[in-house]
């Protein structure tokens, strides 16, 4: 290998919203330390920030600033994962710098600020400090030395510690507090007495180290789960780029396929990366997998405290680990050898980030395994219409789990027509079904897409709806905490007894969310264990996991919840589900509405009957006519698509063509209409310019129109080919200046249009 040239010049890309890279010159002093990957201190403006290094240069025409420090020993990413951060901020039209910011650990980056202080003569002056940055966390660890025998006068703590010490190779200082109540005096005392020595190295904080996993071995597959394995094991053995869409109904045993593939893949040298669209399904997978595997696994997810992400990062980095678990953002690990992506529940909205870097993590997974001539498999009951047309196409192989394992039936579903019973949160078949089920032992899961307890509040006598001032949105009702909050901005005012318009007393709650089913749940079955399982039920530290436990231990009876329970989970002594309102999705403003209630009620009914116990569902909706909820509850998927997919070509909609979606912004109506015209009228020049097909529509008020004080206008392209839309956005991107006060969102591939 040929030593590295010191690098005199180079290319840094810095984490803020801006499109270009800077140039700057290394001190001979550090040209040693820089390479590819690293990061450096550099000088920006009046501060000093973190920068990423992309390369060197022959020569700049720029005057040049000196970096300031290298931060790194070693690069934090490879050319390999920089040429993966380059594609996906082209493709999504994003900063380069915050693309690899999103890519890796939270906290680690530094920068200065001016700081004022006063002098001993009572003068002022700035100095500069250097605020960020996460650390190593290091601990003292104390080992017995084997020659030495404890004294006769060494009594209590302190004994029954150099004793404990004698039988392991060695424990931390926090171990032995913890287990013998251990405190800086005794520790002293044994290493006066020469019975202990003290070393301090780096540890992990580690996100499990409180559970404990038992060890499971490979379970026997069906045919249709042998021909799908051997199928991905023939693609991993060929050593290139295989997508797959693996379509198994609910309880197919779609995780066992991916478990028995990944094994494939590690005994093959290679590693693996796992997607899962919430928090809320990390827990049960990661058991799953650490009951399987005994090798490095590390999860990547939110619910991680900055200490724990950094330092499951920096075990990857070091290839200490064969599998990584995540949510979204997991599909930037920076995993070497990869040899297969799983990418389950493929239909997950959440799999989109919606803020600042709008990626999507199912689509980039696709990228990244092209890129490392990788397996990848899309795993899901309910396919997206896209991923399904080009499986049909032969874009993706097609595996197919048609029944599920042990040839258990899928629950039998039953659809309630709520017409003209709008006051009854349940109709007489649901609430008599739940009783039944409760008396025979099985559990109960309710589905409501809405928390809160009542979405909106309304005077009877004025007709005044109490509405959130920042947000074009009713004020949802929350009992336990007595206010109305707005699930968007978080505002949120004290319960009001009478109407703030016209002071009358004759305010009702309209509407129902989880807490109110949870109450008239409670009041219906008062010896039934009842749980919530919602945003407002599940924050803080593993309250997702805290939820799930309860059901799986069998210590509630009946749990309500949002689309949080609809998500993969497995429950045995799950037999019964209740869909309180199958058609809240239906009337949202977006072309998917349709293909997102199939899938939620499809996949909510697939909590039923996955254990000995035959599932039922019953499943109320005001639309029981709507092809959405009768295919759902028919189980037919194939009818569901082929009606949806031509109302999508007739259209013009995906998979027939390829969408981006421009959000202007601001806190005056006026100047984001004047900003939204100036777009408009920047694409229409352009795409007559570029001789262009892509058809512009707007700019038209969001169906959101204020959300956190912020008005905002839409404009909507669409276009047959993804090349020539990408052409117009970078062109327009180029070309358009808006005032100051509006800001400009751009989405390629929306998945959400509100």
């Amino acid at each position: 290998m040929t030593e590295q040239p010191p690098f005199t010049i180079i290319d840094v890309a810095v984490p803020l919203r801006l499109y270009t890279t800077f140039h700057y010159a290394v001190p001979p002093n550090l040209a040693t330390l820089v390479r590819t990957g690293v990061r450096v201190l550099v000088p920006f403006g009046r501060r000093k920030l973190t920068g990423y290094v992309l390369g060197t240069v022959a020569e700049s025409e720029e005057e040049l600033k000196p970096i300031s420090a290298v931060l790194d020993p070693e690069p934090l990413f490879t050319p390999e994962e920089l040429a993966f951060f380059r594609w996906s901020a082209s493709y999504y039209l994003h900063p380069l710098g915050e693309v690899i910011k999103t890519a890796l650990p939270a906290g680690i980056n530094v920068e200065s600020r001016k700081r004022r202080v006063c002098s001993a003569d009572g003068t002022g002056c700035e100095e500069e400090v250097m605020v960020g940055g996460k650390g190593v966390r290091r601990e003292t660890f104390y080992r017995a030395l084997p020659s030495m025998e404890p004294p006769a006068n060494l009594r209590g703590k302190a004994l029954r510690m150099a004793e404990f010490l004698r039988t392991v190779v060695d424990a931390s200082a926090s171990q032995l507090r913890r287990e013998f109540g251990a405190t800086a005096a005794h520790f002293r005392r044994l290493l006066e007495l020469g019975l202990v020595e003290a070393s301090e190295r780096e540890v992990y904080r580690d996100p499990f180290r409180e559970e404990v996993f038992a060890c499971d071995t490979p379970l026997s597959l069906n045919d249709s789960q042998s021909a799908a394995l051997e199928r991905i094991m023939a693609a991993t053995d060929g050593g290139g780029f295989a997508p797959f869409l693996l379509h198994g109904v609910t309880g197919s045993g779609k995780t066992e396929v991916y478990l028995q593939a990944i094994a494939h893949v590690l005994d093959a040298g290679k590693t693996a990366l796992v997607l899962v669209p919430e928090i809320a399904l990390t827990p049960q997978l990661v058991r799953r997998f650490k009951s399987r595997f005994d090798c490095g696994i590390a999860v990547l997810h939110s619910g991680l405290s900055d200490g724990e992400r950094y330092d499951e990062w920096r075990r990857i980095r070091r290839n200490e680990v064969s599998i990584v678990i995540g949510a979204r953002s997991a599909i930037f690990a920076p995993l070497s050898a990869l040899g297969i992506i799983v990418v389950d529940e493929e239909h997950e909205a959440s799999y989109k980030q919606s803020e600042g870097f709008r990626y999507n993590a199912r689509d980039l997974a696709l990228v990244r395994g092209k890129m490392a001539h990788a397996v990848v498999i899309l795993g899901s009951a309910t396919p997206l219409l896209t991923t399904y047309h080009a499986a049909q196409d032969g874009k993706l192989g097609y595996l197919s789990l048609p029944c599920r394992v042990r040839n258990l039936p899928m629950p039998q579903a039953e659809l309630l027509d709520a017409r003209g019973r709008r006051g009854d949160t349940f109709l007489p078949q649901l609430a008599a079904a739940i009783a039944d089920n409760l008396a025979a032992g099985g559990q109960t899961l309710l589905f409501l897409n809405r928390r809160g307890f009542a979405t909106f509040l309304v005077c009877q006598d004025c007709g005044h709806v109490l509405r959130c001032p920042n947000c074009s949105v009713t004020l949802t009702y929350h009992r336990r905490r007595e206010r109305h909050f707005c699930h968007y901005c978080d505002y949120s005012i004290p319960a009001p007894s009478v109407c703030p318009e016209c002071g009358s007393q004759a305010v009702g709650l309209l509407g129902r969310g989880t807490e109110r089913v949870e109450e008239e749940v409670r009041e219906l079955f008062p010896l039934a264990r009842v749980g919530r399982m919602d945003r407002d039920t599940t924050g803080g530290r593993g309250g997702h996991a805290r939820v799930l436990k309860g059901l799986e231990e069998g210590r509630i009876d009946i749990l309500i919840g949002t689309q949080m329970i609809a998500k993969g989970h497995d429950f045995p002594g799950v037999t019964l589900v209740g869909v309180v309102s199958a058609d809240a999705t239906l009337n949202i403003p977006d072309f998917r509405s349709s293909e997102r209630t199939f899938q939620l009620i499809s996949q909510v009914m697939g909590r039923a009957g996955r254990g000995d116990a035959p599932g039922r569902v019953l499943i109320q909706s005001l639309a029981p006519d709507h092809y959405a909820i009768a295919r759902a509850v028919a189980h037919d998927f194939e009818g569901f698509y082929n009606e949806e997919i031509g109302f999508r070509r007739e259209a013009g909609y995906p998979p027939f063509a390829h969408l981006a979606a421009l959000t202007l912004s601001g806190n005056s109506a006026s100047e984001v209409e004047k900003g939204a015209e100036t777009a408009a009228s920047v694409l229409h020049r352009t795409k007559g310019e570029l001789r262009s097909r892509v058809e512009i529509l707007g700019p038209v008020s969001a169906p959101l129109a204020k959300i956190r004080g912020r008005y905002r206008l839409q404009i909507l392209l669409k276009s047959v080919g993804r090349p020539e839309l990408h052409r117009l956005l970078a062109r327009f991107r180029a070309a358009v200046r808006l005032p100051a006060v509006v800001r400009m969102a751009i989405d390629v591939d929306p998945v959400d249009m509100l």
